[in-house]
This record gives structure tokens, sequence and C-alpha cells, in this order.
């Protein structure tokens, strides 16, 4: 039988994951894709910690987008950066939850890049 999308993007992210593990000194910059909306956070995998975080969800950034568009990932992306360089968190490893490094997920992440961080 043929795997659904939603198993499809699983099965990528359990592997990604197998080698991607987030440290104190480079964590991991997570990316979940809905439906409606997009989310990313910085986390320490070793403590269990989520260090920053960011999504449409945000009063910052609902008022001004409506819905996960291109726009509002990149908003996102930069909100999530500016985050973690307040905590002092400048490099980082990216994870993109299973999904194809294309349209909001790249539109994120090259966002945060421009407002700072590196990976």
């Amino acid at each position: 039988m043929k795997a659904t999308r939603k198993q499809s993007t699983q099965r990528r992210h359990s592997r990604i994951r197998r080698r991607i593990k987030g440290t104190a000194d480079r964590p991991r910059l997570a990316v979940y894709r809905s439906n409606n909306h997009i989310y990313a956070q910085v986390i320490d995998d070793y403590k269990h910690h989520t260090l920053a975080a960011a999504s449409t969800l945000d009063a910052d950034i609902k008022d001004d987008a409506s819905g996960a568009t291109k726009d509002a990932s990149a908003k996102v992306g930069k909100l999530v950066a500016e985050r973690s360089l307040e905590k002092g968190i400048k490099q980082v490893v990216f994870d993109r939850g299973g999904n194809l490094y294309h349209g909001r997920v790249a539109a994120l992440a090259e966002a945060a890049r421009e407002a700072g961080l590196d990976f």
C-alpha cells in the first residue's frame, strides 16, 4: 500500500532525527509546519529544554500576517533568530521536521540566517 504524505513526512523526520542532536553549544532549530500555521523552536535535546520559540500564533506576527504564508514564515524565522540571539545562541542545527526544504520552510530558514543565526 502506498504511504500517505503524512507518513512520508514522519519517515523522513525519523531519519533526520537519527543524525541531528541539539546540544547546549549548538541547539536544534526545529520547524513544524501545519496547514494553517508554522512553528519554530530552538531546543537543547540533552536538557530537554526549549530555549526560544516563535510561531504565526504570536501576537507580533498574527496581527501582520494572515495564516501561514511565505511572508509569515519569514517573520517567524526572523523572530526566532532575534529571540535566540538575545539568549546568546548564534549557531544552531537546522531540523526541517521531515518537510522538504522548499516554500515556507525555506523562507523561515533564510530569514533566520539573515537575522544572524549560523547554520
